[in-house]
């Protein structure tokens, strides 16, 4: 058995797709058994060859009951840099174990752990470190043939956190706009942001028919067959890039260089104006500078030149 952890969200997992594929041509004959939320099996399906989810959520828990059975022939820690993911794999007494290097856990096998890189060149680093191939350009998720081909224009105005969460007032002008021109736009989110999508559909001027209330599932299927996404910094973002489908990312606190999609794809445009404040609009201390820089009328122009990409 292969064990990876990998126990994070929906960006996290999507960024990490290259190193599972790598894993799973390396050792085809194996079980990859991935150790994430189960909430997001729905997308681990769309991997393809992993075999089985092992509900982890977080890192929390002792390993005697974390896993059954017999150790793994092979850990593979694509959680983070340790100490606390190591001992958590290292508990379920692998044969091997490849990660990062982190002396606090003993584990001086591995590279050095580098803050400034890509999620997805991180990973598939790791791995060239022990002598397999990753294709980091292999983003892909597989589109499943019961997926409506819907052709919706998704605003998704949420992210986990405030810092990272345009104001809510632009989502709506956004979406407002792209509808005259003809757009069918939907407001996505949480549903822990149900006040937030209402309120941005609702200034918008969308009816109840604009919020799709979906679940996981159903929002990947969304996004595979929309026309465009606009959102954040955050987890839909990456099955934009996953799926193919144009949009435009907002980045805010984080750089795009650490978490954006690959800059040769020009129907993925990505926003980010490094520390710098806008003048006159102060929406709270919790936004973060970088956000209230960007404006609708670039916003707009980005959504204009992702989806001229696309028909090229």
């Amino acid at each position: 058995m292969i064990l990876v952890l990998r126990a994070l969200g929906v960006g996290d997992l999507a960024t990490g797709v290259p190193a599972l594929r790598a894993l799973r041509a390396a050792f085809p004959g194996d079980e990859l058994v991935l150790a994430a939320p189960t909430w997001l099996t729905p997308l681990i399906d769309l991997i393809g060859g992993v075999d089985r989810v092992l509900p982890t959520d977080g890192l929390g828990g002792p390993a005697q009951d974390w896993l059954a059975g017999s150790p793994p022939k092979l850990a593979v820690n694509l959680h983070g840099s340790g100490p606390e993911s190591h001992r958590l794999l290292l508990g379920t007494r692998p044969a091997r174990l490849w990660a990062f290097r982190n002396a606090a856990a003993g584990h001086l096998d591995g590279p050095e752990w580098s803050d400034d890189e890509h999620e997805v060149r991180r990973w598939c680093r790791l791995l060239r470190h022990y002598r397999i191939d990753a294709d980091e350009s292999d983003l892909r998720l597989e589109t499943r043939s019961g997926y409506a081909r819907s052709g919706v224009t998704i605003v998704h105005p949420g992210a986990k956190s405030p810092s990272r969460r345009w104001p809510p007032e632009r989502y709506a002008e956004v979406a407002r706009r792209l509808e005259d021109t003809g757009h069918h736009v939907v407001i996505t989110g949480s549903p822990a942001e149900r006040d937030l999508t209402a309120k941005v559909a609702a200034d918008a001027g969308l009816g109840p028919e604009a919020l799709p209330g979906t679940d996981l599932a159903a929002l990947a299927g969304l996004i595979a067959g929309a026309r465009l996404l606009i959102s954040g910094d955050t987890g839909v973002s990456h099955l934009a890039t996953a799926f193919g489908t144009p949009s435009v990312t907002l980045f805010g606190p984080m750089s795009p260089a650490r978490w954006g999609p690959p800059p040769d794809r020009p129907r993925h445009r990505v926003i980010w104006h490094g520390t710098r404040s806008e003048r006159g609009d102060d929406p709270g201390p919790d936004v973060h500078p970088a956000l209230l820089a960007v404006t609708v009328e670039e916003t707009l122009a980005a959504a204009g030149q992702a989806l001229a990409s696309a028909r090229c």
